[in-house]
This record gives C-alpha cells, structure tokens and sequence, in this order.
C-alpha cells in the first residue's frame, strides 16, 4: 500500500501544481485507501473534497471479500499470513484488521495503524494535517455492499473484539481526535453518507449514487 501512495502521490501532486484553484479527489474499494494515504503522506495538498467510495477506512475482515484474493482461506486463520513479513507485502495484508488478535494486527501491520494513527511514528502529525487540511470529507457506504466488513468501515467503523460494530463517534480515537476526523465534523466539514440497496461492485457505476451523493460535492 505505501508503495502505491508514494507513486500515485506523485502523480496528484502533479495534477495539483497543475491546478492550483484546488481539485477533488475521489477513491473507490482500496482505491479509497490509498487516496487517503495520498492525503497523509502528502499534507501540503490542494484537495479540498475527498469522496472515500465503499472503502474500508477502518479495516477489513470478512471471508466474502477474502475469497476475491485468497479462495481458500478463511477469515478466522488470515491472521497467519497477514501478520507476518510476507503478508505484510501483500495490499490485502496492510489492511487486514482481525478484531480477535489486535495485538498481533498492532505489532505486524504496517500500514493502517499508522495511517490511522492507532500507531505514532515520526509521521503523525503530518498525517493528521493530511486530514484537517481538506475543505469536506464525505464517506460514502451501505448495509448491502456485501464485500466490505463490516460495511460502517466505510465510515470508518469497526467490530470490537466479539464483533460488535462500533460506529466512529463512539471509538475513543474520534474522541481524542487522533486523526482530525472530529475537527471535521466539529467544523461541518465531515458527511457520513449511507445508501442502501447498493452492492459493492456497482458504487461507481450507479447512476443514483453519482448523482444524489458524489455530483453535488465536486465544484
């Protein structure tokens, strides 16, 4: 994933020294990922709207989006591969937040702790500036999209350790403040959008969803 941020990042960057009225920027499934980590590893930016698409912001963990990479495995023994060195040079790896070994997820992971500042590194500050420094940020996901799990992680809520969601306002991360997410929505910078009736493969080719949700936050 980072290898993707640092390469795409570049070519926003240049889009945006091209475009210096500001641009927007819209990232569907993972691609909503590393959008976001463009924004963090990138804080002088001049996004000023980020749609985050069907994207799992708080982290992925389900068997049906498993099988789209890996057919055999199953969701309960992912945490073997993934939370090595060698699942760690997999996309699906740096994303993958098993809610039973979080302490294993913390330790191996090396990429969505940290671009949620759950970890601290050198970086976070900066990252956070990636975050605050947008005009809106709007998260867009729903009860029928069927691969992202849970589907609030698109909002960037998640299951707790039996597998209760947790929705963003009520995680102690949001409440602290750790990646900027409340200072956009303290500022009404911030739209939770949910849709249902939209499975995962049609977010970004629904004419409804285009035109009621993504349409009226590009200028």
């Amino acid at each position: 994933m980072w290898r993707q941020i640092l390469e795409l990042g570049e070519d926003i960057m240049n889009i945006s020294y091209n475009h210096p009225e500001g641009i927007n920027l819209i990232g569907y499934s993972q691609g909503g990922l590393i959008a976001r980590g463009i924004l963090e590893a990138f804080p002088d930016h001049n996004v000023k709207t980020f749609i985050s698409l069907s994207a799992p912001q708080g982290g992925q963990y389900g068997t049906q989006f498993l099988h789209l990479f890996f057919k055999n495995m199953t969701k309960n023994t992912a945490y073997r591969l993934f939370y090595s060195k060698l699942g760690q040079h997999t996309s699906v790896g740096n994303y993958w937040r098993d809610p039973h070994h979080e302490k294993l997820y913390l330790k191996y992971s090396n990429f969505l702790p940290f671009v949620n500042n759950d970890e601290t590194c050198p970086d976070t500050m900066y990252f956070k500036l990636g975050i605050t420094n947008l005009k809106k940020l709007v998260l867009i996901g729903g009860p029928s999209d069927g691969v992202i799990s849970p589907w609030q992680s698109s909002h960037f809520g998640y299951y707790d350790d039996d597998e209760n969601v947790l929705e963003l306002k009520d995680q102690i991360s949001f409440q602290n403040d750790v990646l900027g997410l409340k200072t956009l929505n303290d500022s009404n910078r911030l739209e939770i959008i949910s849709v249902d009736g939209v499975t995962h493969f049609d977010w970004h080719c629904n004419d409804s969803v285009i035109d009621n949700y993504i349409i009226p936050y590009l200028d």
